[in-house]
């Protein structure tokens, strides 16, 4: 065998390592991609906004007090 055929040789083992390992990286690119897509369509049915939360709480306290309040002048009278 000559040097050229030797050269051609690793060349080529190298490139298909390359082509494979670019392929795989693709693939997994192209999953990721998916799997983001469906996190952020099934993100809002699962979990609830901080924001959206403390309004809730918010309101639910702005409700307990305001029964407090009348608790409180029901039993001074």
């Amino acid at each position: 065998m000559d040097n050229q055929t030797i050269i051609d040789a690793v060349l080529l083992a190298v490139s298909s390592v390359t082509g494979w390992f670019a392929r795989e990286l693709w693939t997994a690119v192209k999953e990721l991609k998916a799997d983001l897509a469906k996190l952020r369509e099934d993100m809002p049915r699962t979990y609830v906004l901080r924001e959206d939360y403390r309004q809730d709480i918010r309101e639910l306290k702005d409700m307990m007090n305001k029964m407090f309040d009348k608790l409180d002048n029901k039993s001074d009278k």
